[in-house]
């Protein structure tokens, strides 16, 4: 009898993954361990020497290498701050609307918000570049128009605006990503729970600060840990707007424009791969801790919202 009931191996569920499973090897999981082999060796006479950690000692100790690591670290926090504080509220305050049912034309809002997302980073780059440049840019007759051309500068040429500048144009570009998310998450809440909150009287915004947003804590902290890994993955922006050299002065210099100088060299500097490995690594470790800090500790207490 028990020979009978036992349920055959479900080998079909293999099939269907190994595909994906041998893709994402291909392309993820062995480039990872190669560059965390590569971090532990070191051209010695042209011979790839092992040295364990002296590549880590080495960027945390060495002037040259300890002082870009640092600046792009921090240049790094801060680009990611300004996503955290300016792109997800503004991304969920779009989607509260969106998701009214009294707003017309929702379909032709999201898309047009939602278009910038697929657009590619050299288009983005460029085209605000050429907005911003104070000789041929449209920005300083665009604030006339307004009385606030007294108020432009050449944020893309000025240390102290240059990363802010350009952290406000990637907000720009990717804010329909987590607007999308959560208006997705608000269409999926029970219809009973809002009619149940409109029985008590609780409609308009405050019924979207006492109910929906509780409800959607679980979908914000999903677009967090998103954008925390996508902005310590950021590159394609600052090289296309400033170079590799991340100008003025590296003042938008960030982790991964760091590694590209590291790893290939750039004009007279010539590439390093074995630092350029250990960098990446720091990558790879930051980010980990991030997403361990998150799924241990946050979204522990955000499955109490989730139905």
């Amino acid at each position: 009898m028990a020979a009978a009931s036992k349920r055959p191996f479900p080998w079909h569920i293999g099939v269907f993954l190994a595909p994906a499973v041998l893709v994402y090897t291909a392309i993820m999981i062995l480039p990872l361990f190669g560059t965390l082999q590569l971090s532990l060796f070191r051209s010695v006479e042209q011979v790839q020497t092992f040295v364990g950690f002296d590549n880590f000692r080495t960027l945390f100790t060495d002037p040259n290498w300890s002082f870009n690591f640092c600046n792009a670290l921090k240049n790094n926090v801060w680009f990611f701050i300004i996503h955290m504080v300016v792109q997800n509220p503004i991304g969920v305050m779009l989607a509260a609307l969106l998701s009214s049912p009294k707003l017309r034309f929702t379909a032709f809002y999201r898309t047009a918000i939602f278009i910038p997302t697929i657009l590619s980073f050299v288009i983005v780059g460029f085209a605000w570049k050429l907005i911003l440049s104070p000789i041929w840019g449209v920005a300083p007759n665009l604030m006339g128009l307004v009385g606030l051309k007294s108020f432009f500068t050449p944020w893309l040429g000025k240390e102290e605006y240059a990363l802010t500048a350009l952290s406000l144009i990637s907000v720009w570009q990717f804010v329909g990503i987590p607007m999308m998310l959560i208006y997705a998450a608000l269409l999926s809440i029970p219809d009973e729970v809002i009619e149940a909150a409109e029985c008590d009287g609780i409609t308009g915004w405050s019924q979207f600060w006492k109910i929906k947003l509780p409800l959607i804590l679980p979908a914000i902290g999903i677009i967090s840990i998103l954008t925390f890994v996508g902005n310590f993955n950021a590159f394609d922006l600052i090289y296309t707007a400033q170079g590799a050299l991340a100008g003025p002065n590296y003042s938008t210099d960030i982790l991964g424009t760091f590694l590209y100088r590291a790893f290939f060299g750039f004009q007279l500097q010539v590439g390093d791969p074995n630092m350029g490995a250990t960098i990446a690594t720091m990558m790879f470790l930051i980010i980990l801790v991030g997403v361990c800090f998150y799924l241990f500790l946050v979204q522990r207490r955000l499955r109490r919202y989730q139905f």
